[in-house]
């Protein structure tokens, strides 16, 4: 039987509940439910570091965020590593597969190959060179350029796209992947990663799926009693704003603008999959599919926006792996099993009949795509350094069903039982009944903290130092010496 293809598609900042699979009726994804239809969910699913470049690290190297040296976007932490001993593409390369990226890479110089032999790059603004960028200049209406629609990149102001629907990256991003798939030599297995710089902001879908969800309604923003603290009128004015309370129809064209983007990224996977369909049918369906995102969106929940943040509109990720259509597995249509980013490494790399590098610290989903398993990992262990405020700065450990949450620069902690309360509305932190329960996951914590003999656990207990904390793999990457 041939090398089986890989097609990974990967989302920049789309919420786990951003799909009609999900159980959300306000919005439409057809598409990608109907490739959620045909492999795995896994509910939950996790982002260890939610934000674009640590998340990212993860993914490609197979390793957790304390090994790949970033824990997050804030001080004392550095860019996305290039000289990871092993990366998925890399990998395959290795193995004889043609690897190629579309869309965002977000690698550090942006030109670095992280083992991918070719892509095709658009770094949403942040490369005035891109091959999105220099694609759109001959195509657009002339003096038209991509950043016309005035939305800043992140903030939570939205309106529709101020130019034609093709020009959108969205769909640019499409458009390349289908010519790589066309002028493929069929011969050769390959790797392709789809990675679409949305629903990231700005938010600014075409117009027909802006009006699709701004004209109806969109799912009230979930705030706890809790979430007072957040609601910072001298913040929220900023439009580019972290957290602030905004008005109702700010956040329902914020909303209506989000869902947009998901439902046009749904569309492409739709052109995907019907283009396949009629000119590389034994192409698709001899591949492994993985449809993932990097971390999610906030949204306005509990008055914050974009990620950085433990709760689950910003930790928690649509996770979607379809085997080939003759793969005799996936007889489970949702696993509940707590995943993450690492996983995909092992995962993809048993599934191509590719060795596991000694450096990949995730585990194969494959086993879990056939029945639960008794030996899964208990919980993840997420956390993101400072970076828009010493408050938004945390720690988590969670399986799905309950979240424990330390804020450690302002001495908060939090518990949510996700089973009862899956908005985190109400901080049981206090609950008196609750107490030996807490225990235990404040001990996950403790040690997963101990064990990186960091300074953060003293006399058993958590404490958190002055100075933020900065893993000794920032600037050495691990190569399974230690």
């Amino acid at each position: 039987m041939p090398s089986p293809n890989v097609i990974l598609i990967l989302c920049d900042q789309m919420r786990g509940d951003a799909l009609r699979a999900d159980g959300n009726r306000f919005i439409e994804t057809p598409n990608i439910d109907y490739l959620a239809s045909r492999g795995t969910r896994f509910r939950r699913a996790y982002t260890a570091v939610p934000s674009c470049t640590p998340a990212r690290s993860i993914l490609w190297s197979g390793q957790s965020q304390w090994h790949t040296g970033v824990l997050g976007q804030g001080r004392g932490q550095g860019p996305m590593p290039n000289d990871f001993a092993h990366t998925i593409a890399g990998e395959f390369a290795n193995a004889g597969y043609r690897t190629h990226l579309v869309g965002k890479g977000h690698f550090t110089p942006h030109r670095a190959s992280m083992g991918f032999q070719t892509m095709e790059l658009d770094e949403s603004g942040r490369m005035p060179d891109s091959e999105h960028r220099q694609w759109f200049r001959t195509h657009a209406p002339e003096g038209v350029t991509p950043d016309d629609h005035g939305v800043a990149f992140n903030s939570w102001h939205a309106r529709p796209w101020h130019t034609e629907e093709h020009l959108h990256p969205t769909a640019w991003t499409m458009s390349r992947s289908l010519a790589f798939l066309e002028s493929h030599d069929s011969t050769q297995p390959f790797f392709l990663n789809i990675s679409f710089a949305r629903p990231h902001s700005p938010y600014v879908p075409p117009r027909y799926y802006f009006d699709l969800y701004h004209n109806r309604e969109t799912p009230p923003p979930h705030v706890g009693e809790w979430s007072a603290r957040n609601d910072d009128p001298v913040t929220a004015v900023d439009p580019n704003a972290w957290r602030g309370k905004q008005t109702p129809e700010a956040i329902h064209r914020a909303r209506a603008a989000y869902y947009g983007e998901v439902s046009f990224i749904d569309t492409q996977i739709g052109r995907l999959m019907n283009w396949c369909s009629r000119y590389r049918r034994a192409a698709w369906e001899n591949s492994w599919i993985v449809f993932v995102a990097d971390h999610g969106d906030m949204q306005g929940d509990h008055h914050l926006w974009r990620k950085n943040h433990a709760y689950e509109g910003s930790a928690r990720i649509p996770f979607i792996v379809v085997p080939p259509k003759e793969f005799r597995g996936a007889k489970r249509a949702v696993a509940y099993e707590v995943v993450e980013l690492r996983d995909i490494m092992p995962t993809l790399f048993e599934a191509a009949g590719i060795p596991i590098p000694p450096t990949a610290e995730g585990r194969s989903l494959l086993p879990l795509l056939d029945a639960p398993a008794s030996d899964w990992r208990p919980y993840i262990h997420g956390e993101h350094s400072q970076n828009y405020s010493p408050e938004q700065e945390m720690q988590y450990v969670t399986d799905g069903r309950r979240k424990f949450i330390w804020l450690p620069r302002i001495n908060v902690e939090q518990f949510f039982d996700l089973e009862s309360d899956p908005g985190e509305r109400v901080n049981l932190i206090d609950d008196p009944s609750r107490q030996s329960e807490i225990a235990t996951w404040r001990g996950y914590l403790v040690k997963e903290l101990a064990e990186r003999d960091c300074g953060w656990v003293v006399d058993g207990r958590l404490h958190c130092p002055p100075e933020p904390l900065v893993s000794p793999w920032k600037d050495v990457r691990w190569m399974g010496t230690r």
